[in-house]
């Protein structure tokens, strides 16, 4: 991605190593009952234990995370790059929601070091990427990156990265909107559904951070080669791909984000339109 001017100044937490959005389908196989991730996840617990907890860091103490993005990449400064990013995906999410009656209120980002608290619980590692809707902040250990290429086998690049800070602005959208209250809401009242409602509003987030880069796209920020590394990040993440890799068996049931395909295909959805309207995957007969 290409930052051609502009800049940052909103304040960020600290800086983070390692990640694994595994954590997440082993906690839904355990409550079914799996055995296998029973196990798992009590080794998880067990390697928890040994992480310090503390406050974000402040940003002062690793990088200059204010100032001009311009010639800022992945590569040269993964904090810098992030802040830049969510900045930017903040700035068109502003406009997308300016002339709606809920309007767009900013979310904090905030980047940790192994573990730091949040409104959610603790934020480590082991949990990946997410948004907190007590505290409408998004958290984000940057060590993800390289565990989505080393672990997840995805060629990683600039726009990969982008996609899934934009992923997680989504489900900010989601919050202000209301679909986050109707979901979990939903959730509570039909237990059986709670699955296949998780894996609705996942897609829709995908689906959202692609109408963020149509939008990138447009103004030229972004070429087809980057698309395709984001496009690469969102299959190796899909709930069928990761399962394979942890269990060696697939349970669609169990899903909770979506398959490899279906985080492709809406993605691509927001990606071609644009409209945030296209990503009603409430509406679609099947979220696929």
């Amino acid at each position: 991605m290409r930052f051609p001017g502009g800049g940052v100044g909103m304040g960020v937490g600290g800086l983070g190593v390692v990640g694994g959005i595994i954590y997440l389908v082993v906690q839904v196989l355990a409550s079914n009952g799996s055995p296998t991730a029973a196990v798992v996840e009590r080794l998880i617990e067990q390697n928890q234990q040994g992480v310090q907890m503390g406050p974000p860091v402040p940003p002062g103490q690793h990088q200059n995370l204010s100032g001009s993005c311009a010639g800022v990449n992945s590569t040269n400064d993964t904090a810098k790059f992030a802040v830049c990013v969510e900045s930017n995906v903040q700035a068109f999410w502003r406009k997308q929601l300016a002339g709606s009656g809920e309007g767009y209120r900013p979310a904090r980002l905030v980047l940790f070091t192994e573990a730091t608290p949040s409104g959610c619980g603790t934020a480590s590692a082991e949990t990946g990427p997410f948004y907190c809707p007590p505290d409408g902040r998004v958290y984000l250990d940057l060590g993800f990156f390289d565990e989505l290429q080393r672990r997840f086998h995805a060629r990683g690049g600039d726009f990969a990265e982008a996609y899934v800070i934009a992923h997680e602005y989504g489900h900010r959208v989601q919050d202000l909107v209301g679909t986050e209250r109707q979901v979990r809401r939903a959730q509570e009242e039909h237990p059986e559904a709670r699955g296949p409602l998780s894996v609705r509003m996942e897609l829709q987030a995908d689906c959202y951070a692609g109408v963020w880069g149509h939008a990138a796209y447009a103004a030229g920020k972004v070429s087809h080669d980057e698309i395709a590394e984001a496009l690469d990040a969102a299959a190796a993440i899909g709930d069928d791909r990761i399962q394979k890799q942890a269990l060696g068996r697939v349970n669609p049931e169990t899903f909770t984000h979506g398959s490899s395909a279906d985080r492709q295909k809406w993605f691509t959805t927001g990606l071609q339109t644009g409209d945030p309207a296209a990503c009603d995957t409430f509406k679609a007969s099947s979220a696929d």
